[in-house]
């Protein structure tokens, strides 16, 4: 068994070893569209900056056009990177943004040895700490207080050497020895454009960051923002040849705008043209030897483990998406332990997935424990999904994995505990409404559009949740919401805009009609749920709850349209909020009806709502119908997986839905879906 281990860390380690970090920001300050002389200057510019020969230094600020249509635009190299591999790195990190970010003003792209930015406003000389993203390894340091009292000292005294850098390199690398018989590598980095104080107080806060964006001191990671670069880990990963840098180079040429050449991507980079001597055929035949080599090993372990042993964890396709499947693996003896072996008395919550445990670890960390129901059929591949989704998602308004344990028939995900449950058991009791002000729930409604628009824009992968409800929506001891359970979510690649799929995953009155009838969903689908989240949050009752309108039943979207359209809308704010600010809630009504919108190309995107909420002067479109009214004699159908069990004519569940579009509602029962 041990042995097998072994195999499957060595083989993630290998492949680890290869995958490069990257990310992309599309930031929300504007827009151009495909044909306009921005595109074609920012285009334009990012060609000549990757097909430049001068870039000695890997440091490069260019512009290109003038007024509304200037591209400003800089691109940084790793300070031990090569020329050559300086070129390639901001040629595919630029075509990397093109696509990721293809129609936004301004964006950044930061890849394992380079990063590129533009902007139509001005970035040269200006120091920037947001974004701010890590990229790190979830494994704790063995020995957390003296990994750190190695690592502080080392990080202070490169950013002080790169702080005091001239003015083409801003960069500095070293290392130092660690307990037990381990050594602390690290880079530190600056934009040359920055004066030292600017370098200094970017690197401090990166240096700060590493520490307060995790529990423990890990043992490696990356730390980014637009204007400094941190990185530290337990092997060499810089060459170290960098370590005593070359004397000052004379000072670049002041860069001149260029002319843009004709609209195109980027092509990808060409090999060197000409003659190449012996020596550089035969470094190229060692090198793909060894890729080879390295590739052959993987298979063989892979193989090995597969033949070997079968266990539960077969199940977890792609785990090569997880930083490091070993040090994200609990022990079942601890969770034991932590949970009073899943005491009754420590139960939380049941689900679709199967019971919520609370405990508590060694070092007094509370943790939440959802364990796999043994009669579930799907929970595989909820387990599978949630582990290589939810595992690289860090964001205040998504709750935390920590961890997962596989042992014998035993599957666990491992939470961070967020003390005030759901906000359906807040929302829904009559008793505990009245602890939530008006203050509250829009803070909880804006903490949600936070953390949808991080899934659907922000995130490393643009990710569809496809289950946003009131139960799950976390809220943490100061109620701030946290968006929880990724079982039935799905992954877009980075051009995808919809999805397409013949099981029906989710609950009934959160889902859009497009997905409901036709198995379609997108961005927009979580618009839809969110949509009827607020409306919910404002009324105080579910949204299928019988609402009295006209002498007759319905449900909450016919019964909020029903008194928007006759100007009475204050008939759906809860009785026990004490408001104060009216036209907050009516703003927020507003908001709702515009996301459950029938068509989808009305309903705006989470980026659109979030700039709603923060921007009182933004008009607000006048929304159209909801999409329909809908009763169900079963409300939730998350446990429903698309590659399991469907919902089939024998379940005999009966939905009506009235399509609200047409002067004359015409109704359509449907057995299952």
């Amino acid at each position: 068994m041990c042995y097998s281990k072994r195999l499957l860390l060595l083989s993630i380690l290998l492949i680890l070893f290869f995958v490069t970090p990257t990310a992309q920001y599309c930031y929300q300050t504007g827009n151009y569209t495909s044909n306009s002389t921005y595109r074609a200057n920012l285009v334009g510019l990012l060609a000549s900056m990757s097909s430049n020969t001068k870039i000695d230094y890997g440091f490069y600020n260019f512009t290109a056009g003038e007024n509304s249509d200037k591209v400003n635009a800089i691109a940084l190299c790793r300070g031990d990177v090569t020329p050559d591999i300086c070129r390639s790195c901001i040629n595919s990190t630029s075509q990397d943004l093109l696509r990721s970010c293809p129609n936004q003003t301004e964006a950044i792209g930061w890849s394992k040895k380079c990063t590129v930015r533009y902007s139509n406003r001005s970035i040269f000389g200006v120091m920037e700490e947001q974004p701010m993203i890590a990229f790190y390894n979830v494994r704790n340091a063995s020995d957390v207080e003296g990994f750190s009292n190695v690592l502080r000292p080392l990080l202070d005294r490169l950013r002080n050497s790169a702080a005091l850098g001239n003015s083409t390199r801003k960069f500095a690398l070293g290392s130092e020895a660690a307990p037990d018989f381990q050594t602390i590598y690290s880079l530190v980095q600056c934009t040359p454009d920055l004066n030292s104080l600017d370098c200094n107080n970017c690197l401090l806060r990166l240096s700060e960051y590493t520490s307060s964006c995790c529990n423990a001191q890990k043992v490696g990671g990356v730390f980014v923002t637009p204007s400094c670069y941190l990185r530290y880990e337990k092997y060499g990963f810089y060459d170290p040849a960098a370590e005593s840098p070359p004397p000052s180079p004379p000072p670049p040429p002041i860069a001149q705008p260029v002319s843009p050449p004709p609209l195109q991507l980027l092509p990808p980079t060409q090999g060197t043209h000409g003659k190449e001597s012996n020596s550089s055929r035969t470094t190229v035949v060692i090198v793909v030897s060894v890729v080879v080599s390295v590739v052959l090993i993987i298979c063989m372990c892979f193989c090995l483990f597969y033949l070997r042993v079968k266990k539960p964890m077969d199940k977890l396709e792609s785990v090569d998406e997880i930083s490091s499947v070993d040090s994200l693996q609990f022990d079942i003896g601890t969770i034991k332990v932590a949970t009073d072996n899943f005491s009754a008395a420590n139960e939380l919550g049941k689900g679709g997935f199967g019971i919520v445990y609370k405990g508590e670890l060694p070092n007094g960390q509370e943790i939440a424990v959802k364990r796999l129901s043994k009669a579930s059929q799907q929970g595989d591949l909820e387990f599978k999904n949630e582990v290589k989704l939810v595992a690289t998602l860090q964001h205040r308004n998504l709750v935390r994995l920590l961890g997962f344990c596989v042992e014998g028939k035993e599957r666990l995900l491992v939470y961070e505990f967020v003390p005030n449950a759901s906000l359906e058991k807040f929302i829904f009791d009559p008793n505990k409404s009245a602890l939530l002000n008006w203050e509250t729930r829009h803070k909880i409604i804006e903490g949600i559009a936070r953390g949808l628009l991080y899934l659907h824009e922000d995130s490393q992968r643009r990710i569809i949740h496809r289950d946003l409800k009131a139960s799950n929506i976390l809220l943490d001891a100061d109620m701030n919401p946290k968006i929880s359970d990724f079982g039935t979510a799905r992954l877009f690649v980075p051009d995808q805009t919809q999805g397409n799929t013949s099981r029906i995953v989710g609950t009934y009155g959160y889902m859009p009609p497009e997905y409901v009838m036709r198995g379609q969903f997108s961005v927009k689908s979580d618009v839809f749920s969110f949509g009827v989240l607020v409306l919910e949050i404002v009324n105080g009752k579910k949204n299928n709850s019988s609402f009295q309108a006209e002498n007759e039943a319905s449900d909450l979207l016919s019964y909020a349209w029903k008194n928007w359209r006759q100007g009475t809308t204050s008939n759906l704010v809860d009785a026990t909020l004490k408001a104060r600010s009216t036209t907050q809630i009516m703003r927020c009504i507003h908001i709702g009806l515009l996301c459950v919108q029938e068509s989808v190309a009305d309903r705006p995107t989470m980026a659109t709502i979030v700039l709603m909420f923060n921007s009182h002067s933004v008009t607000l479109p006048v929304p159209t119908r909801p999409a329909f009214l809908m009763h169900s004699t079963r409300s939730d159908v998350s446990s429903q997986s698309e590659n399991g069990v469907g919902v089939t004519r024998s379940d005999r569940r009966r939905s009506s839905f009235v399509h609200a579009s047409r002067n004359e509602a015409s109704i359509s029962e449907l057995d299952g879906l």
